[in-house]
């Protein structure tokens, strides 16, 4: 893969710096939330941000080109710039929506979603199916123009703020456990639905449990065809493993950890003056180097019709192991430090070394979420290098 980016991409980084300079940062006393919202519609309508959707639906809409996603990243880091919103409804669902919904449900759900009017929680995980997600027992039967939707979620992510859930459910009960599941959308505002928040470990409350009793939601608020729902599931997961296994989080993450090491002192000098810790932070960097080009090579694949195959799994897999290698090298920097801390998960959010320590026990979960690593390392195995399938492999 030829990775010269040419002049024409100095030209287009020079054309962003440019238009960072005039419209970042806010003027001095300005509302924060209302300026990175003027900040960010400006950037859409320039081509910066969401440039894979549409503009009738609120997007940049641009062809798609890796290289000039880099240098966007890069230079809005730069300027300390509002870059896309985050959270299921922009990585997972809208994706989802542009691939298979229907044309009304892009025009009423993509616009306010990327405009962060919007929020949603993605209704997958039960107590009983996890890894195994076509388990799932949570079903929905079509009374006249509705479903009714009775069962439980878990590990539900911001279902405390949201307004919608995408939600898999399972419609066909005499149907093979793959085939008779469907794609509903969810209003969480409704009776029927209670959420218990999950105290974690961190003292965040951002994961809940779902109950539903009889909730409802329009027969026609289903993405794709009824029984097709667990094809429907894959393209969300293939979104939620790509922005697990994104370079551009790692980059950040490992820029942050560089800062850290910098800043942090051992023995009286900073800790990055230590040959070990630059040893350490050059085999981190060999990872996080080799999962950008990895990246790189499967959005040129895609953009040139070609099917990436298994490298999204690897960058998945990859995403979760060097979070996890940042996040080690980050407590060894903290040390004692990251005992004497104030209470995690405190309204206003961690600050400081709490983000690392908030850090340090979520990358265990990173490996669990999307598809756990395991089973990333299952598919690798059996589809790429045509080992045999282990006993007790997940479905």
């Amino acid at each position: 893969m030829n990775l010269d980016l040419g002049p024409e991409y100095a030209a287009f980084r020079a054309h962003v710096a440019d238009f960072l300079a005039r419209h970042w940062p806010p003027a001095p006393g300005a509302d924060p939330a209302q300026a990175a919202a003027a900040f960010r519609r400006e950037a859409v309508e320039a081509g910066f941000l969401y440039r894979s959707v549409p503009r009738i639906y609120g997007g940049g809409e641009q062809a798609p080109d890796p290289a000039r996603a880099r240098i966007i990243r890069e230079e809005f880091a730069r300027a300390g710039a509002p870059r896309e919103l985050e959270g299921p409804g922009v990585s997972m669902l809208v994706p989802t929506l542009l691939a298979r919904g229907a044309d009304w449900q892009k025009e009423r759900f993509i616009p306010k979603t990327l405009s962060g009017e919007i929020i949603w929680c993605q209704g997958y995980s039960e107590p009983g199916a996890g890894s195994d997600l076509a388990s799932l027992r949570t079903k929905a039967v079509l009374e006249g123009d509705e479903w009714v939707i009775t069962g439980q979620k878990v590990w539900t992510t911001l279902a405390h703020l949201a307004h919608y859930m995408f939600i898999l459910v399972r419609t066909e009960p005499d149907a093979p456990k793959h085939e008779g599941l469907s794609y509903l959308l969810l209003d969480m505002k409704q009776p029927g639905v209670t959420v218990r928040p999950l105290k974690q470990m961190t003292g965040g409350r951002e994961f809940n449990e779902v109950f539903l009793d009889g909730a409802r939601t329009p027969a026609h608020w289903i993405v794709g065809k009824r029984g097709e729902g667990w094809a429907v599931s894959r393209t969300t997961l293939k979104h939620e493993r790509d922005a697990i296994g994104s370079s551009a989080r790692t980059e950040d993450m490992f820029a942050k950890l560089v800062q850290l090491a910098r800043s942090v002192e051992i023995d009286g000098a900073p800790a990055i003056e230590r040959a070990d810790i630059r040893q350490a932070l050059a085999r981190i960097e060999g990872y996080v180097l080799a999962q950008r080009y990895s990246s790189f090579r499967a959005q040129s694949m895609s953009n040139a019709g070609e099917e990436p195959g298994l490298i999204g799994a690897l960058n998945k897999l990859n995403g979760a192991e060097i979070g996890h290698r940042i996040a080690a090298l980050a407590q060894e920097l903290i040390g004692d430090d990251g005992l004497s801390m104030p209470p995690l998960g405190r309204k206003g959010g961690a600050r400081g070394h709490e983000k690392w320590v908030n850090q340090i026990m979520g990358s265990l979960g990173v490996a669990i979420a999307g598809g756990s690593s395991n089973i990333q390392r299952n598919v690798i195995a059996e589809r790429a290098l045509g080992l045999p399938r282990g006993h007790g492999d997940g479905a």
